[in-house]
């Protein structure tokens, strides 16, 4: 065992880390989406 895994910098799990990974992508698509859609209704 190396020194880095004895003394880790973030105590946390990656579950979390992978909830706040996968939450921001998502809104950010829905986001791009919804610009899209909108743009689409309002040029229509």
């Amino acid at each position: 065992m190396n020194d880095f895994e004895k003394d880790p910098q973030s105590k946390n799990t990656d579950v979390v880390d992978s909830i706040k990974g996968f939450g921001f992508s998502f809104i950010f698509f829905v986001l791009i989406f919804a610009i899209g859609v909108i743009f689409n209704v309002v040029g229509s």
